[in-house]
């Protein structure tokens, strides 16, 4: 596709941090704008489907107000033992969830969309990293899950935060792990018709 130029606005349609801290560390700077799509009622017939939906769902209702702008939309769910995990209900169900997670191995599938409003044309990929947990006693866990650090993120883990004691290694590209996977994201682009550093420094208008 014949290369285009970068709209005039690039929106992240999620209300993570460490998504934002990720580009912003790539050198985009988007503006953002959360969804609000409930996710509890969402289902698919596996993780990689689930956390494309979600995705495509949280870009498409960002989009539909916002035009001459590049969307992107992002979600994640972990897989333990063929089960899909999100975000654990409360902290009782972390513990039960990190008691199953230390010394087992996970893949973490975060879903992909990006939307250009201005062509209407869009593209929804997954990624998927392999992630291995260290083996945890019952007072580690409960001392981590009391942080409360585990109880917003899909998996009871985060690799960029005190969490990542507990990640003994991971086979794939680590930003996936923190929910948006930046080689992706930058070949999604290029098939879309943009080139990725012409977006470093994009200011919020």
């Amino acid at each position: 596709m014949k290369a285009v130029s970068p709209p005039t606005r690039l929106i992240l349609a999620s209300a993570s941090p460490a998504r934002l801290k990720t580009l912003r560390a790539a050198g985009l700077d988007p503006e953002v704008i959360v969804s609000g799509v409930d996710e509890d009622d969402v289902v698919a017939p596996d993780p990689s489907s689930l956390a494309l939906k979600l995705a495509q769902l949280k870009a498409v209702a960002v989009a539909a107000d916002q035009p001459r702008a590049l969307v992107i939309g992002c979600d994640s769910v972990l897989e333990l033992d063929g089960e899909i995990l999100g975000k654990p209900d409360d902290e009782a169900d972390a513990i039960a969830r990190w008691k199953r997670m230390s010394g087992n191995t996970g893949v973490l599938h975060t879903g992909h969309c990006v939307i250009d409003t201005h062509r209407e044309v869009w593209l929804a990929r997954a990624a998927a990293t392999q992630v291995r947990f260290a083996h945890l006693d019952d007072a580690e866990i409960e001392a981590y899950v009391a942080t409360g650090e585990p109880l917003g993120v899909a998996g009871a883990f985060k690799i960029d935060g005190r969490g990542a004691a507990y990640v003994s290694g991971i086979t794939g590209d680590p930003h996936n792990v923190v929910g948006i996977s930046v080689p992706l994201l930058r070949l999604m682009f290029d098939e879309l018709g943009f080139v990725w550093h012409e977006f470093w420094g994009t200011a919020r208008s």
